[in-house]
């Protein structure tokens, strides 16, 4: 039993049409973030990997709002199931190219502290005054700081209502900014001091930074398109409305016994649920109408399908494939059986 994935309650369509003009807004604070770090790069290679951080927060919103007008396709007879797993493969392309940038800037900055280059940072006239041009640097770091922890934590919630992965890593991205900005000026200042380390090391620090979030979402990305049992937002645990899938099977008075096998598609659960019924009489229509209170637990569940088998076993007792009576993975979770 399917619902159009384009059909959402009001409070996320809601959601939806703000994250979408959020993005939007931050698309375009993104670039003057850019243009004012690219105007200020001097000869720092901090600002220059903070400069690189910047032009990558172009990827997750972009992936959004490409993801979100794919996800309300519609089915048709060449993709059958829609595209709700857009969501999915929007997140994993955002992550990659983290992680990919990332380690060429670990390389990069990694060869300028190997090469012991030693940068300086001048000086430039601004209205008949003479100025040193790091306080410029520290200036453009500022702003590029404040604005995406605001946007961040608007964005966090959004990511909560919506369930939606790119959203949340986009925000918490966002949100974590002042360490960049930080580092970056922790390593101007060390070239004005004379410490011509601390700005390749700083911009080592960014770069591991950028690395390291890469990794971690392209990990979460993966796990969802290999069809893992699905988890929670910040990939802590597993999901709760496996357990409330379960116990509403559980509490049916026609299932004997029961195996759940769900799924995240974007935004989205599906999956199929084998029963072992005591009675056929009236099995399709009692099947029917439990797919649809499947979906009325949570607008999240999109397409669960009941089962009926004679027999339900756990893998570890299975016998061979062309035996087995419900073609029952090792990712399955059994359901308490009553007799």
């Amino acid at each position: 039993m399917t619902k159009g994935a384009s059909i959402l309650p009001e409070p996320q369509r809601r959601a939806l049409r703000r994250a979408c003009r959020l993005q939007l807004v931050w698309l375009a604070v993104l670039a003057s973030i850019v243009t004012a770090i690219y105007f200020s790069l001097g000869n720092s290679q901090a600002m220059k990997t903070a400069w690189v951080e910047d032009l990558l927060s172009f990827v997750p919103p972009l992936a959004f709002l490409v993801s979100v007008w794919f996800e309300a396709r519609a089915p048709s007879d060449r993709f059958p199931f829609g595209f709700i797993r857009g969501l999915s493969i929007g997140y994993l392309v955002s992550a990659v190219a983290l992680a990919a940038v990332g380690g060429f800037l670990i390389v990069d900055s990694a060869m300028a502290l190997i090469k012991t280059e030693h940068p300086t940072i001048g000086t430039v006239r601004i209205f008949g005054v003479t100025i040193w041009f790091g306080w410029l640097m520290i200036a453009a770091l500022i702003y590029s700081v404040i604005l995406p922890v605001i946007f961040g934590r608007m964005k966090l919630k959004l990511a909560h209502s919506l369930h939606d992965k790119i959203l949340l890593s986009d925000a918490l991205m966002n949100k974590a900014d002042w360490m960049t900005g930080l580092a970056a000026a922790l390593g101007v200042v060390g070239i004005g001091m004379g410490w011509w380390w601390a700005d390749a090391v700083a911009a080592l620090i960014i770069a591991v930074d950028v690395l390291h979030d890469g990794v971690k979402h392209t990990g979460a990305a993966i796990r969802d398109l290999v069809d893992e049992m699905p988890r929670t937002l910040d990939d802590s645990a597993f999901e709760p409305l496996i357990r409330e899938v379960r116990d509403h099977v559980d509490g049916l008075d026609w299932v004997a016994s029961s195996r759940l096998r769900l799924r995240q598609e974007g935004r989205f659960l599906t999956g199929t649920v084998f029963v072992v019924p005591r009675q056929e009489e009236g099995l399709t229509a009692r099947i029917e109408a439990e797919e649809r209170a499947l979906l009325g637990l949570s607008w999240r569940i999109h397409d669960v399908s009941i089962m009926p088998r004679q027999e339900l076993r756990m893998p570890s007792t299975a016998p061979a494939a062309g035996d087995m009576p419900a073609p029952i993975r090792p990712g399955a979770i059994r359901l308490t059986g009553r007799g």
